[in-house]
């Protein structure tokens, strides 16, 4: 089947993620907005996690693509 459903997830992620990246860096100086999260910038981890988790899935979809056309 040619369905490859890791490139649209991939992208989302990588979107979503470089959003929620971009707010906690602009948003790291205000301690008053992070202390109910007992002060973590969670904007900046779930972003970057959600980065890597995109990069991840974009980068094993191109793998799988590789791998088909050389068999």
């Amino acid at each position: 089947m040619g369905l490859d459903i890791k490139i649209p997830i991939g992208l989302m992620f990588s979107i979503f993620g470089l959003i929620l990246f971009i707010l906690g860096l602009v948003t790291s100086g205000d301690t008053a907005m992070y202390e109910q999260s007992l002060g973590y910038n969670i904007n900046l981890l779930s972003g970057s996690v959600m980065l890597v988790f995109g990069g991840f899935m974009l980068f094993t979809s191109s793998l799988f693509k590789k791998k088909k056309k050389e068999e």
